[in-house]
């Protein structure tokens, strides 16, 4: 069996654990990646369809889920999204503002992996994919060991990810390796992911995949104004991605059909109440199959202001009691994970493991859709690196 001896070892050859690497490397640290997969970056390759929505201008704790909602703060003022823009400026990657800060490669999300396989080349950095690791031990040093190889180093970073999309090789590894050294995991949710209708509403709506609507989406008191997807199983498209983060699986997501507008005020003011009348109004507020069928599912109980006031309410509030999630195969990322009650928010250090560091995804920090999740996995690793 080969042996290796490094100062630092990274399992894992994703954003978080690339830029560890990369920030190591620069500090003059010994460094190895070891990746179980054939090539580093599967999830930013396949990210933003393909383009890879890199980071978000608008980034703040307030948008990430965490038991302690105050973790993620250092590490985010410690690596802003700028300190990104930066290094794709460097490189001379064009890219463009979509909606709402987001912003992704005008070419192809493969832009960035070379950005980082270019900075890992500079730091000295090694990056060994296709390694399974079967055991991790802790004597002086960590000791990794593969099927034919046996690596050392005083410090080791997890960056393994979640268990979102494990068509890509996404495992529970990262989980099992902090349960082995008795650290804290906060229970693992799919999230970011499309839900499914009852069986009641499958029937009413399902015949209407691929209607999409501006809606309002909420769940408690977060709330989000983006597109909704009607799919053959039940519900996607950014509002609804979103608030399944929060969705606790039985209470029921409240979904506003018609934001800021008022649909029934045109009927008030006309002397024709109708059925007519309040189709044209529908029409104009929301996709014309979707209108007819809420029409069709949702009659008035009549046309009295009452009765209008009623149907403006329901508009707003259409309650939906989701039957699941469709689960970790198309969820974009694993909420919960490591207790950031057991680590360093400055450096990701565990507090029970010196030299031992969790980074990225598998810690329970989880951010909304739209670049937040990669400015976790720069700022988590920026910080791990510029520690080990």
């Amino acid at each position: 069996m080969h042996n290796a001896t490094f100062d630092v070892i990274v399992l894992g050859g994703g954003a978080a654990g690339l830029m560890c690497a990369i920030e190591a490397g620069k500090r003059g640290r010994r460094v190895a990646v070891l990746e179980r997969a054939d090539r580093i970056g599967k999830k930013i390759l396949i990210s933003g369809g393909g383009r890879c929505n890199f980071t978000n201008l608008h980034c703040r704790a307030e948008n990430f889920l965490s038991a302690n909602p105050h973790f993620c703060k250092s590490a985010l003022a410690r690596y802003t999204p700028a300190d990104f823009i930066a290094l794709i400026e460097k490189h001379r990657i064009p890219y463009h503002e979509k909606t709402l800060g987001q912003l992704f490669c005008d070419r192809a999300a493969q832009d960035v992996v070379a950005i980082l396989t270019e900075e890992c080349d500079a730091a000295g950095v090694r990056i060994i994919t296709n390694v399974r690791v079967q055991e991790v031990q802790r004597a002086s040093d960590f000791v990794v060991r593969s099927d034919a190889a046996e690596f050392h180093a005083s410090a080791l970073v997890v960056a393994t990810g979640g268990l979102s999309i494990p068509k890509i090789g996404a495992t529970s590894f990262g989980y099992e390796l902090a349960r082995q050294f008795g650290i804290g995991i906060r229970e693992c949710r799919s999230a970011l992911v499309p839900l499914t209708f009852s069986e009641e509403d499958r029937q009413r709506y399902c015949d209407l995949a691929g209607v999409s609507s501006e809606v309002t989406a909420s769940f408690g008191r977060q709330q989000f104004r983006e597109k909704m997807l009607i799919t053959h199983r039940g519900l996607s498209g950014p509002a609804i991605l979103q608030v399944s983060s929060y969705w606790d699986g039985r209470q029921p997501i409240v979904i506003d059909l018609a934001p800021g507008q008022q649909i029934t005020t045109a009927l008030r003011d006309s002397p024709r109440r109708d059925l007519a009348a309040a189709r044209a109004a529908l029409h104009a507020a929301m996709p014309i199959r979707l209108a007819e069928r809420w029409l069709e599912l949702n009659p008035p109980p009549g046309w009295a202001n009452a009765d209008l006031a009623e149907m403006e309410r329901h508009l707003h509030s259409w309650e939906v009691r989701p039957g699941a999630t469709e689960g970790y195969e198309k969820a974009e990322v694993t909420a919960g994970g490591v207790d950031t009650d057991e680590l360093s928010a400055k450096t990701m250090e565990s507090r029970k493991v010196p030299g031992l560091y969790f980074i990225g995804e598998v810690v329970d920090v989880t951010g909304h859709l739209g670049g937040f999740n990669f400015q976790w996995a720069w700022a988590s690793g920026y910080c791990a690196g510029q520690a080990v």
